[in-house]
């Protein structure tokens, strides 16, 4: 199925989390924490289909606000896709550049508005860390580095194909071989877990779709 994430078409199955088929389709989204619930970076906003998504979890009543529920909010990392059908995702990152890009005098009053509605759940937020081990959510100091590593890798390749679509660059062009690391190809570098078994490293697991979407559109692996 496709969805449209920042009205770019994805791929995606259902099972699928937000946060990956944005990932792996290099949609513009936040997630420095790796997507472990833990930088408030990834929150989206849900156009349509809704009603196609996982029900809110108890993470995201945690770290959302009533406001930011009302108006459709989303936490990427939080929820999957349930059933196939239309779904239209904005992401907030891509909300502030569309802003700043149209007019930025709304910018100051945006990231206020969103630095207020963190305030407000800030006491329910530091509730559920310090309680994640006995309520299910651990972190695992090895898995939580991995991610934000690969988190940061994979904002530096939008920076990378930023640069490459304002010099008129097609990165399915640009790409012709497999990528040399000391550890194989792109897909292993960016991709380890998916390129290993399709987990994603969040003790989820990835449709095969969506990995034949990074090899197909991104890299010839090996």
């Amino acid at each position: 199925m496709n969805i449209s994430i920042n009205e770019r078409n994805c791929e995606a199955s259902t099972g699928d989390r937000l946060l990956d088929v944005a990932r792996l389709a290099h949609s513009h989204i936040g997630y420095f924490c790796g997507g472990n619930a833990i930088c408030q970076t990834c929150y989206v906003k849900v156009l349509e289909g809704q009603e196609l998504l996982s029900p809110l979890s108890n993470t995201e009543k945690a770290m959302l606000s009533d406001t930011l529920i009302r108006e459709g909010n989303r936490m990427a990392c939080q929820t999957t896709i349930e059933k196939p059908g239309i779904i239209r995702i904005l992401t907030m990152v891509e909300e502030a550049k569309q802003i700043t890009l149209s007019n930025p005098l709304q910018i100051p009053a945006y990231m206020g508005k969103m630095g207020w509605e963190a305030a407000v759940k800030f006491t329910d937020t530091i509730t559920f860390q310090s309680k994640r081990e006995e309520e299910g959510h651990p972190i695992e100091a090895a898995t939580l580095l991995n991610d934000v590593v690969n988190g940061i890798r994979d904002a530096l390749q939008l920076i990378i194909d930023a640069v490459q679509s304002a010099m008129g660059i097609n990165r399915s062009e640009a790409i012709t071989e497999p990528v040399a690391t000391d550890k194989g190809c792109c897909c292993t570098t960016l991709f380890p877990e998916v390129r290993k078994n399709g987990h994603n490293g969040h003790k989820k697991f990835v449709s095969n779709d969506l990995a034949s979407l990074h090899q197909e559109k991104y890299v010839h692996c090996n």
